[in-house]
């Protein structure tokens, strides 16, 4: 019983960051809350059983659930061009926009290369075990994904009016 309460707890305690994380990676806070518990779900039989990391062990299950999700390529939803309504707000949004549809356009891996390292704020090391790759493949993915990032119309574009304004 113990094993189910500290279950319990930690899912109390961490959904929250669970769920940013798997927005960042899937784009969508349906598909972050889904992904969440799936990874979740996975997780609890293995649960105090020999895991010596259980966030770690959840993420690595949220990434490689991610992947897979990606590469069954369902096609169930159909992105439109143009999202239907304008949040009023500031020009950050705008920014936060452009920043989500340039990372959709990037590849799975490359895209939670970029989310655990520079949104989660892992280090090249820590990235790499989270997605059991060498370092070197954490750091081409970066730089491949950061330079398809800075090619991106609209982005670039988005950037240079924060960096204007001063923000």
């Amino acid at each position: 019983m113990r094993d189910a309460e500290q279950f319990a707890q930690f899912v109390s305690e961490r959904s929250p960051v669970l769920i940013r994380a798997a927005w960042l990676l899937t784009g969508d806070w349906h598909l972050a809350q889904d992904l969440v518990q799936v990874s979740l779900e996975k997780s609890w039989p293995r649960w105090g059983r020999g895991v010596e990391h259980p966030e770690a062990y959840v993420r690595r299950v949220m990434l490689t659930t991610y992947l897979s999700w990606r590469r069954r390529r369902w096609t169930g939803e159909v992105p439109t061009a143009s999202v239907p309504e304008q949040a009023t707000g500031s020009e950050r949004t705008d920014l936060r926009l452009a920043l989500l549809a340039a990372l959709a356009t990037l590849p799975p891996r490359q895209r939670a290369v970029l989310v655990l390292r520079y949104f989660e704020d892992l280090s090249v090391q820590e990235a790499a075990d989270a997605l059991g790759c060498s370092v070197g493949t954490v750091k081409s993915h970066a730089s491949r994904g950061l330079e398809q990032l800075r090619r991106t119309p609209g982005l670039a574009e988005a950037l240079g009016e924060e960096a204007r304004d001063g923000r």
